[in-house]
């Protein structure tokens, strides 16, 4: 009897790694396709209600999900949260928050992509592009795993719609201590964190 306990003892904790890389595994798929199907629901501007708790993200989903901050940018809920943690990692919550607004409201809008990832993305990786990260020559992998987290969770509550647009439906922002030549030719909406957040005049993207 002795030895069957033992014998069952060593063989759970043989397959207890395999059992949990297989359900990160399926929190990961999962994730990332509830992601899928809530940048095209807002892509499309359909529904605009908060999606039903199955089709919501969870946080342990979220956060299984490119857990070192070094996937290659091909998901929705990466890409968003690669992208706020570089624009806006250090912020309070409300300045990372604005910086995923501007991205969701991008997402299908008249001169942009319609997915996270190409809005992100736009633009050479070393020239023009919309987000300073993305063309700045230098490695995109996150360093900081706690605020890499952070932004990742607010990623997450950013496509589930639990979060209010604080931008006033900016599709542009700068930093504060820079005023560059293009804000002329659009409306300022808010100021927010260390950024300042702007419109077009007639609504469409230049």
């Amino acid at each position: 009897m002795c030895k069957t306990w033992i014998v069952i003892c060593i063989a759970s904790i043989l397959l207890a790694p395999r059992t949990f890389a297989g359900d990160e595994a399926q929190k990961v798929r999962s994730a990332e396709s509830k992601a899928q199907a809530l940048e095209q629901n807002a892509a499309s501007e359909g529904d605009k209600s908060r999606p039903s708790e199955s089709e919501t993200i969870t946080k342990p989903e979220a956060q299984a999900v490119d857990p070192a901050g070094e996937n290659p940018l091909d998901d929705a809920l990466t890409c968003l949260a690669r992208s706020i943690y570089w624009e806006a990692r250090g912020e309070e919550a409300a300045g990372i928050e604005a910086i995923a607004n501007v991205v969701m409201n991008r997402l299908g809008h008249e001169g942009f992509p319609d997915t996270i990832c190409e809005v992100v993305r736009q633009g050479r990786e070393e020239g023009a592009c919309q987000f300073s990260w993305w063309c700045d020559g230098r490695a995109d992998d996150a360093q900081e795993d706690q605020a890499y987290s952070a932004a990742k969770e607010i990623a997450r509550k950013v496509l589930n719609r639990q979060v209010p647009d604080r931008t006033g439906g900016a599709l542009y922002f700068h930093q504060k201590d820079i005023t560059p030549d293009w804000t002329a030719q659009y409306v300022k909406t808010t100021e927010i964190g260390g950024h300042v957040f702007y419109k077009p005049r007639d609504g469409a993207a230049k």
